[in-house]
């Protein structure tokens, strides 16, 4: 059997990574657009890569409009300031949201129309430039082919995909993490679990990707609860900025599963962030179809230290989950009641959050068959 791996052209991480990858950003044009939200400038940390541009002779014009999860408006604003300032390339600086931003600015920017226009369609292509900046440890998107960009018209986090949206440079500087607040942290990093632990059980693992996915987990789970606790451990920080960038190739190449798809429609019409969503998911997923790859769950179990190899593959299994959840209330996740969710009109949007769900196609790469029964099923144990 053979199998296709892709990754960014250029991957710079760890300590001092801008500084390495300043010629490469500078080669990518004459004008940039920074794509980020008011908090980095707020920060600091576009001041940072504004000073790398200014000393490497490279013009930019920097758009702040990502206040949230992105829409299809912020695309649109983002587009005209692009257009206005006569921009020849894009820098995402920023957690996922300002990244994806970045991906969708540079197809309209090039394709026209809206950004809707491109749902359930294949995104190809030559694009900007693009060099992604993260300044969490988490969802990868730095080295990902997806965008996620809310319909405000549909209510649907759109799932957008294209090899083409693959940004050509990656900077994974631990410094950019070091700002990132205890609930971000811990949101952001079980969302890279999310993408480990769903790429290793996907129906499209691969060998590469399982020893990605598998570092990935390891770090997650050594390194995740010292961010969460002591933010200004610069070591926890690379260690966790990396476990994100190999969680982020590992999905990019086997796919996320049933956790991604039920937790979209969640974040779509109940507002929670992407990464808290998914950790909400998490076990109840993993607990509902781990039957079907319980060696694949158990292998992970024993990566982690929370099982023997001397035990069974389903109870190795159910360790892992058990470790999930253990990480998930250490890390202060609450569940919807707690968020603030109404239970009786979370249950009337069952009905569309699973059809919603079917139709990102994520759940399809769970090894456990799964039918829209199933998936409501799991979205209502969310209450149990």
């Amino acid at each position: 059997m053979s199998y296709q791996f892709i990754m960014p052209k250029q991957i710079f991480y760890g300590q001092g990574a801008l500084e390495q990858a300043a010629p490469a950003i500078a080669g990518c044009g004459g004008k940039a657009l920074i794509v980020t939200d008011p908090v980095m400038v707020k920060l600091g940390n576009v001041e940072i890569v504004t000073k790398m541009l200014e000393q490497t002779g490279v013009g930019y014009a920097v758009y702040e409009g990502v206040t949230g999860e992105p829409t299809d408006k912020m695309v649109e604003a983002g587009l005209d300031m692009w257009k206005q300032e006569q921009c020849d390339f894009l820098i995402a600086v920023g957690g996922g949201s300002p990244i994806d931003t970045m991906k969708a600015i540079g197809v309209v920017a090039i394709k026209g129309g809206s950004i809707n226009d491109w749902y359930g369609k294949e995104i190809n292509g030559a694009l900007p430039p693009m060099a992604a900046i993260p300044t969490t440890s988490g969802t990868g998107s730095e080295a990902t082919q997806f965008t996620i960009i809310t319909n405000t018209r549909e209510d649907i986090k759109m799932l957008l995909k294209g090899k083409t949206l693959m940004p050509d440079i990656a900077v994974d500087d631990p410094r950019f993490t070091m700002t990132a607040p205890p609930a971000i942290t811990a949101a952001t990093g079980l969302d890279a679990l999310c993408h480990a632990a769903e790429a290793y059980t996907s129906r499209k693992a691969q060998p590469m990707t399982d020893t990605l996915a598998v570092s990935a987990v390891k770090r997650i789970f050594r390194y995740l609860p010292e961010c969460f606790s002591h933010g200004d451990n610069a070591d926890a920080r690379a260690q966790m900025s990396l476990a994100a960038l190999e969680a982020g190739i590992s999905f990019n190449n086997a796919s996320v599963t049933v956790i991604h798809g039920m937790s979209r429609p969640i974040g779509a019409l109940f507002h929670v962030p992407h990464g808290v969503s998914n950790a909400m998911l998490l076990s109840a997923c993993f607990e509902y179809v781990y039957r079907e790859a319980a060696d694949r769950f158990a292998d992970l179990g024993r990566a982690i230290g929370a099982a023997g190899a001397e035990e069974s593959d389903e109870k190795a299994a159910e360790k892992f989950i058990q470790a999930c959840r253990e990480l998930c209330i250490s890390c202060g996740i609450p569940t919807l009641e707690e968020y603030g969710i109404d239970r009786e009109v979370f249950m009337e949007s069952i009905p569309k959050m699973t059809k919603d769900a079917i139709a990102s196609g994520s759940p399809a790469n769970t090894r456990k068959e799964l039918s829209q029964e199933d998936i409501t099923t799991i979205y209502k144990a969310l209450w149990s």
